[in-house]
């Protein structure tokens, strides 16, 4: 009996050192990042993975989620911004203390533009509107001396990072080049962690960007 109630304690100490140790380290994850200029709210982070007094001793952690809320930078809101930070290396006493280096072998993000934002962007004269399968663009816009109505199909590309809603069809027919470039425009997305645009999906709302980024340092103090 003896030896089961000294097990027991030993048991109920580590899993008090567990959460006292998960709880620092998700505290000093959640300041660094809270830190990150642009973001409105109060960041959640989660260490995934059990036992986790294995990952603090070894000072490497699988998995660590977050929540962002919303973040802007340069007029542009995305909101929703979560993500998960993958083989995040953070010495135990270091981050207690506060000096940690820690750092991710890579970082994925997503967030959404709301309809809204992506409207605001447009070229004067251009309406955005969609039904979450493609976005769709209607309007007057002066080509010469003429005013030409139009209802066009957009496609969203991602090139080098950068965001840019391209003119596809218009009416069923390609749009033709002088009209498709006075259509067309880019959207000056900028994310948290440097983290470039890898994907983009339609959205009833608007659209859900994914980006990723490797060898991403979480620095105190932002």
């Amino acid at each position: 009996m003896r030896k089961v109630i000294v097990l027991l304690i030993v048991l109920v100490s580590l899993l008090l050192v567990d959460r006292i140790a998960v709880a620092g380290v998700e505290r000093e994850l959640a300041g660094r990042i809270a830190a990150v200029p642009g973001l409105s709210g109060t960041p959640t982070v989660s260490i995934e993975g059990v036992p986790f007094l294995t990952q603090a001793v070894s000072g490497r952690y699988p998995e660590v989620r977050f929540r962002l809320g919303t973040f802007s930078q340069g007029g542009v809101l995305v909101e929703n911004l979560q993500g998960a930070a993958y083989d995040v290396r953070a010495p135990l006493g270091g981050v207690l203390r506060g000096r940690a280096d820690v750092r991710a072998a890579r970082v994925r993000v997503s967030g959404t533009l709301s309809r809204a934002t992506i409207a605001r962007y447009a070229p004067s004269g251009v309406r955005i509107g969609g039904n979450g399968q493609r976005l769709t663009a209607s309007g007057e816009v002066t080509i010469g001396a003429n005013k030409v109505r139009f209802d066009a199909e957009m496609r969203v590309e991602i090139s080098a990072g950068k965001l840019t809603l391209k003119a596809e069809r218009l009416q069923g027919l390609p749009v033709p080049e002088q009209l498709a470039r006075l259509i067309s425009y880019p959207i000056p997305v900028a994310l948290p962690f440097e983290v470039k645009l890898t994907g983009v999906r339609n959205l009833p709302d608007g659209l859900e960007l994914s980006a990723e980024a490797f060898d991403v340092p979480f620095r105190a103090g932002g």
